[in-house]
C-alpha cells in the first residue's frame, strides 16, 4: 500500500479524505450529504487513492483541524447553509424560489450553465434579443450546442447572427459582464422557476430507458400500488411499438437518419406487424436484403434488441423535436375532407 511520508505533501482534498475517514462511516456518510456534488466528487477521488496513512499523520491533521477551529473563525459558505438561513429568515416558497434562482442548470459558470439548458429554450429566448448580443452567448457556449441553438432560429435572423459572429473581435470584459447580467437576471430566474417537470413526464422518460424486463417489471409493480399514475405513464411513453403511428413519409425520414446496422437487430424482436411496416417503406431489393439480414442474425440477446431499438427511437425523438417528423398521431386514424 502506498503511505504518506510528507505531512506538507497533502493536499486539501486529501486532508478532507483522511479526516472524514478518521471520523467513521456514520458521521462521513452525513457530511457528504451536506455537500455539492463536485465537491463529493473531488473528496472521494482522493480518498480512493489514499492508500496506507500513517497514525502519527492522521494525529497531526486532526491537531491542526482543531486548532483551526477554534482559532481563525474561517468561514465556508455552501448551498445547504444558505437555504437553511433563508428558511429562518423568509418564507418557505420565497426561500425555495430564490434557492432555485441561485442553483440555476448545472454549472460552474454562466456560460456552463446555458451550455445545459435545452436549445429550444434557449432559442426562444434568444430570438426577441439583439442579434450582437445573441452573438456574444453563441460565440461563448459549445459549438454543438451553438449549433443547434442556431438552427432553431428564424431563418434572416439567424444570418444576421452569423454575420455578427463572423465580424466579431475580442469583446470587452465590460460587453461580456453587461450580457452576463442580463442573462442571469432575466434568463435564468425565470428558466429556475418555469421549467419544474410533471413528475409522470420524468418517469415515462426514465421508463423509456429501462430494459424490456425491467421497464414490465416496474410498470406491473406500479399498477399494483397506483394504477392511475401506471396508466399516466405509459401513456407518455414512447415506445418501438409506437413507431406505428410515424407516417410513411416520416418512416422513410427516420430509415434514412438511423445506423444501418441497428435496424435489423431492432427488427429481430419486433413484431410481425412493425417488421413489415418497415419493410414496405422500402424498395423490393432493398427490403429483401434487409430480410435476408434479419435471418442470418442467427439467435440476438434481448439486451442488444432492447438497445438498438431505444437507439431508433431517440433519433425520432431527435427529429421529432426538430420539426422534421411528426409522432403524435396515429397514422390509422380516420381523416375527414
Amino acid at each position: 500500500m502506498a503511505t504518506h511520508e510528507d505531512y506538507r505533501a497533502l493536499k486539501g482534498p486529501h486532508k478532507a479524505a483522511i479526516l472524514m475517514l478518521t471520523l467513521g462511516d456514520e458521521l462521513c456518510a452525513r457530511l457528504f450529504g451536506m455537500m455539492h456534488e463536485d465537491e463529493i466528487r473531488e473528496i472521494s477521488s482522493a480518498m480512493a487513492q489514499l492508500g496506507q496513512v500513517r497514525a502519527d499523520i492522521v494525529e497531526r491533521l486532526c491537531v491542526d483541524f482543531a486548532d483551526s477551529m477554534g482559532s481563525a473563525g474561517t468561514l465556508v459558505g455552501s448551498y445547504e447553509s444558505t437555504e437553511r438561513l433563508l428558511q429562518r429568515a423568509l418564507p418557505r416558497e420565497r426561500a425555495a424560489q430564490i434557492m432555485e434562482e441561485i442553483r440555476g442548470p448545472a454549472g460552474r459558470t454562466m456560460w456552463d450553465k446555458l451550455g445545459n439548458v435545452n436549445e429550444a429554450v434557449l432559442a426562444n429566448y434568444l430570438k426577441n434579443e439583439y442579434p450582437q448580443t445573441v452573438a456574444v452567448v453563441l460565440s461563448k457556449v459549445r459549438p454543438d450546442h451553438a449549433a443547434r441553438v442556431l438552427g432553431l432560429l428564424p431563418e434572416s435572423f439567424a444570418m444576421e447572427v452569423v454575420m455578427r459572429m463572423l465580424r466579431m473581435e475580442s469583446v470587452q470584459k465590460e460587453v461580456l459582464d453587461g450580457v452576463e447580467r442580463t442573462l442571469r437576471a432575466e434568463f435564468m430566474s425565470n428558466l429556475a422557476r418555469s421549467t419544474r417537470r410533471d413528475a409522470h413526464e420524468m418517469m415515462a422518460e426514465i421508463f423509456n430507458n429501462l430494459d424490456r424486463s425491467t421497464e414490465t417489471r416496474f410498470i406491473a409493480a406500479l399498477e399494483e400500488r397506483n394504477r392511475e399514475a401506471a396508466e399516466r405513464i405509459k401513456s407518455l411513453m414512447f415506445t418501438f411499438n409506437d413507431l406505428q403511428r410515424l407516417s410513411s413519409p416520416a418512416l422513410q425520414t427516420l430509415m434514412r437518419s438511423i445506423e444501418k446496422e441497428k435496424l435489423p437487430i431492432a427488427l429481430k424482436g419486433a413484431s410481425e406487424k412493425i417488421r413489415d411496416m418497415f419493410l414496405k417503406n422500402l424498395s423490393e431489393r432493398a427490403g429483401r436484403m434487409l430480410r435476408d439480414e434479419i435471418d442470418g442474425l442467427g439467435p440476438v440477446k434481448l439486451r442488444d434488441v432492447d438497445e438498438a431499438q431505444a437507439g431508433i427511437v431517440l433519433v425520432a425523438k431527435e427529429l421529432a423535436a426538430q420539426g422534421q417528423i411528426e409522432i403524435g398521431e396515429s397514422q390509422d386514424e380516420e381523416l375527414v375532407y
